[in-house]
């Protein structure tokens, strides 16, 4: 190693002396005509040193992150650490001498979409927690589906009109501007979702916000490559309905794929005896995956699509059909990667500012394009939300009769989507790393000014919008301290507490009540504001003791240990349980469960008896724990 650094060290020095010597060549790129003749053993010492830097920041990033978990501070998040560390380190090789580390960490949106992208989608489906998904389906593709068309459209009309007023000698078509609406459009709310967990945020919330950010980058794909097969032609009233019948056919044939093979892996795991070899078993569950990915996106479809419905139906099939030692082992294989995968990432991202040396930076396109994406955002889910609770209402209405009646019960019925939750989702886009390999992809003169612009914009909103996120829970109110009783768990995956694991249950008992009062104004306003609405709905022969019991129950010795370590009120952990629970006939009415029935039950019926190799047991709502599953 040091050998290798005296090397390489001896070769800059050269290069910053004197590049006219004739002892001392000039170093090749990977763009150089003659890079084939060049030396190897040079290519290899360069390119070793690249991936050093990026591990290097890579393992900052991991520190980084255990340092704040350890001094629970909240109000930054690694991810915008990482994007900083990207972006010094970037600038110092854009400083340094030599240009063959600059090339081999630039940007390349074929790693990004074959090498990081993929693990990230499929932990995102095979860990989906798929009650409260499906449960807040219809919200979820509203915002998804019309809101990201929405928000294309208004990026893409703004940025047109900016481009035709001449002030950047930047010269668009209107299809190109809606290519960078599209590329604008994809959000990536990984900093918020992770803070989110910090919080334990209401369920309902993080569940829109994350189902929303899984199909928008679907379809925000879908809608850049339908935008650049019109690229240089013109456009007619009937290129929309072409437009809108390409993607309707591309979403819906990804997602036949993605299901088709998790229903295969789960058919074969079920007739084979390949549980007997956990190591091979859990190989080919993430190898099928990727097929998944690969075949769709060669077949001209959307991989994104693909792989995030065959990681859903790999979990809701096939996953029982494996051995206990696959099971563990494809959670934590399928997290490590894309906890690895959303570091690189963002390190990526600080990186390419300064590496992309072909980038072209206008200060007010800049700004318009920023601004644009907020007023997208804006006309998107406000809106959008209002439609919701019209729905809403109106259903309620429809099945029951009981709103506005004359013998109604006098009900108040609170939003589907409160303002404070809409200001949330408003907030939580943030633009990601999937805007930015998009921009990759375009095409003309203007290429290199939009790829800097969407890059600036994409930093910005994770550094903006990211890093003001605790702060935006206080001021709104948002629930936090929630505890989803329904939430999957293992026992393998309990986290350890080995500072207090030597304490008898007395002393533990004792420590947490003995705890000083802090103050605290933002938890004194979650407590006291504890979904005053949902109260209203709970069923009038409901027991009042209820949610006492289930404080002591918490404060006792079933704490975890996270509720600790956040100081969280008990009120405030136990109201999202108490609210599902004690709706009453109204909260029955209105859970989207009794309307998707039909399916539960041919899924039970029909569907797991023929693909399980033993049915699971689903009581408590924990269906990780099978009972009477082979196991070998």
């Amino acid at each position: 190693m040091s050998s290798l650094a005296i090397y390489t060290l001896k070769h800059l020095i050269k290069r910053a002396v004197s590049d006219d010597l004739d002892d001392s060549p000039d170093l090749p790129t990977p763009g150089d005509d003659n890079l084939e003749d060049s030396n190897p053993v040079e290519n290899e010492i360069f390119s070793s040193w690249a991936l050093f830097i990026l591990i290097f920041l890579l393992m900052s990033a991991l520190w980084a992150s255990y340092f704040l978990q350890q001094r629970r501070i909240k109000a930054i998040h690694e991810t915008v650490l990482s994007i900083f560390c990207g972006m010094i380190v970037g600038l110092i090789i854009r400083l340094a001498p030599g240009h063959y580390v600059q090339d081999a960490v630039k940007f390349n949106p074929g790693y990004f979409f074959n090498i990081l992208l993929p693990p990230i989608i499929l932990n995102s489906g095979y860990e989906l927690h798929q009650a409260n998904f499906f449960r807040n389906i219809g919200s979820i593709l509203t915002f998804a589906i019309p809101g990201t068309f929405i928000s294309s459209l208004v990026v893409g009309i703004i940025v047109y009109i900016w481009t035709k007023l001449g002030l950047d000698n930047v010269n668009l078509e209107f299809v190109d501007a809606l290519a960078v609406g599209a590329t604008l459009s994809a959000t990536d709310p990984v900093t918020i979702l992770s803070i989110f967990n910090a919080y334990k945020v209401d369920p309902k919330l993080y569940t829109i916000i994350f189902g929303e950010s899984l199909l928008n980058d679907a379809i925000s794909i879908v809608m850049f490559e339908t935008c650049q097969k019109f690229h240089g032609q013109p456009v007619r009233f009937s290129s929309f309905f072409e437009g809108i019948g390409l993607f309707l056919m591309t979403f819906t044939i990804s997602t036949i794929i993605g299901i088709f093979i998790g229903v295969l892996v789960a058919l074969i795991l079920k007739h084979s005896h390949i549980r007997r070899y956990p190591q091979i078993e859990t190989c080919l569950v993430l190898l099928f995956a990727y097929q998944s990915y690969f075949f769709s996106n060669g077949a001209h479809m959307s991989g994104i699509v693909s792989l995030l419905f065959c990681g859903i139906t790999l979990k809701h099939y096939a996953y029982y059909n494996m051995s206990r030692r696959t099971q563990i082992a494809t959670k934590y294989v399928f997290q490590l990667l894309a906890q690895l995968s959303e570091n690189f990432i963002f390190i990526y991202l600080g990186l390419s500012l300064f590496t992309e040396v072909e980038l072209v930076f206008k200060p007010l396109l800049i700004i318009v394009a920023f601004i644009s994406i907020c007023v997208a955002r804006w006309s998107a889910v406000f809106p959008l939300s209002r439609f919701l609770n019209f729905v809403y209402r109106a259903r309620l209405e429809k099945y029951s009769g009981i709103v506005n009646s004359p013998g109604g019960l006098g009900l108040s019925v609170p939003d589907e989507i409160s303002h404070s939750y809409q200001m949330m989702i408003f907030w939580a886009g943030l633009r990601g790393a999937v805007g930015v390999a998009l921009a990759m992809g375009f095409k003309g003169e203007a290429k290199w000014t939009l790829l800097a612009t969407v890059l600036v914009v994409v930093v910005l909103t994770v550094i903006l919008f990211g890093g003001t996120t605790a702060s935006m829970l206080e001021i709104l109110g948002i629930k936090i301290g929630c505890v989803d009783e329904s939430a999957e768990s293992d026992d393998e995956f309990d986290i350890e507490a080995p500072r207090l694991s030597h304490l008898p249950p007395q002393t533990m008992g004792s420590r947490r009540f003995a705890k000083s009062p802090k103050i605290n104004p933002f938890k004194d306003n979650i407590a006291s504001s504890t979904n005053s609405s949902v109260n209203n709905l709970l069923d009038a022969d409901s027991d009042p003791n209820i949610g006492a019991e289930a404080d002591d129950e918490v404060e006792g010795a079933f704490a975890s240990d996270v509720d600790e370590m956040l100081d969280v009120p008990a009120s405030s952990r136990n109201s999202y349980a108490n609210a599902n629970n004690d709706r009453g006939v109204l909260g029955a009415i209105l859970s989207a469960e009794e309307h998707a029935k039909w399916f539960t039950r041919f899924d039970e019926e029909v569907l797991k008896p023929v693909l399980l190799d033993t049915l699971p047991n689903t009581q408590n709502g924990n269906s990780n724990n099978p009972n009477g599953m082979r196991r070998d």
